[in-house]
């Protein structure tokens, strides 16, 4: 059944809400666990939440789509990039830049997803979007021109957090395939068992010598929120969205996570908006939207 558009949009806003809100989340989470450790721990406890959750639906549904050889070695080293390297690379930009830079190097995620499609033969760069794009990276040059006003922001977290969304864009392109044939909860399951499969390793030596027993409240808290709705419940949303409504709509609505997340930012961060920030800010988002429609 088809859901109600206003339901559908309801679903939307709250996982931009919440998504706009994870880059304090993620500050909050970088006081009480080493930065290395937070994606692949992040990937661990999602795998082991969802996989119940996709083994039980599988059980009961008597025609579910078989999965092939090629699509679970797909699927896992699309987890590898999408979930793994995605959190690490994010959690490490976090560390080293700030919320505002953090969320307007994100919201180019549209752009690289465009131009890996292009690039796939999947859409064709008109000049309308080519002029978007270049538009965008004028303003993450911006951003840097004025870096030293921002507090917290630095380059190499500014990089580390484009990495972050190259290795998304790299998932969102590549699984369109095998999206096409599984639903959102069992390409996200098989994704995070990958994508934790491949941290394990970084996990396991980050965690020696870790004493659990000292992460604060706040700290479990934030982790939590990082994992079951960043990670779960907003990638299922993301998905289930994806079926019911084009890309482009969908994608507008990421021009809302800059403004939650610096607006975050400055209550419970202090985090102030420079001038540099908002020019550069507005150049990004100018240039995302004329792309998306171009």
């Amino acid at each position: 059944m088809k859901p109600a558009p206003r339901a559908l949009y309801a679903l939307i806003l709250l996982m931009t809400l919440i998504w706009g809100a994870n880059y304090v989340v993620a500050k909050a989470a970088l006081r009480d666990f080493p930065a290395l450790m937070i994606g692949p721990l992040r990937a661990a406890l999602a795998a082991a939440l969802l996989a119940p959750a996709y083994l039980a639906v599988r059980f009961r549904r008597l025609k579910a789509e078989p999965w092939t050889a090629r699509e679970l070695s797909f699927l896992g080293l699309l987890g590898v990039f999408g979930i793994t390297l995605n959190q690490v690379f994010f959690i490490l930009g976090m560390a080293r830049t700030s919320v505002a830079h953090a969320a307007l190097i994100i919201a180019t995620t549209p752009l690289q997803v465009m131009a890996l499609a292009a690039l796939r033969g999947q859409e064709r760069i008109t000049a309308r979007k080519a002029a978007g794009m270049l538009t965008a990276v004028a303003g993450v040059g911006v951003l840097h021109i004025g870096g030293a006003s921002s507090r917290g922001a630095s380059l190499p977290g500014d990089l580390l957090v484009f990495l972050a969304a190259l290795c998304f864009s790299l998932y969102t392109v590549f699984s369109k395939e095998v999206t096409q044939r599984h639903d959102s909860l069992t390409v996200n399951a098989l994704g995070y068992v990958a994508g934790a499969l491949a941290g394990a390793p970084l996990l396991v030596q980050q965690s020696l010598g870790f004493q659990y027993r000292s992460v604060s409240l706040g700290g479990w808290l934030a982790l939590a929120y990082m994992t079951l709705l960043a990670s779960i419940l907003c990638y299922l949303i993301f998905y289930y969205a994806l079926d019911h409504m084009p890309a482009s709509r969908l994608a507008a609505f990421s021009y809302l996570q800059p403004v939650i997340a610096a607006a975050t930012g400055l209550v419970f961060l202090h985090e102030p908006v420079t001038l540099p920030v908002a020019a550069g800010g507005a150049l990004v988002l100018g240039g995302v939207w004329v792309t998306g429609r171009g």
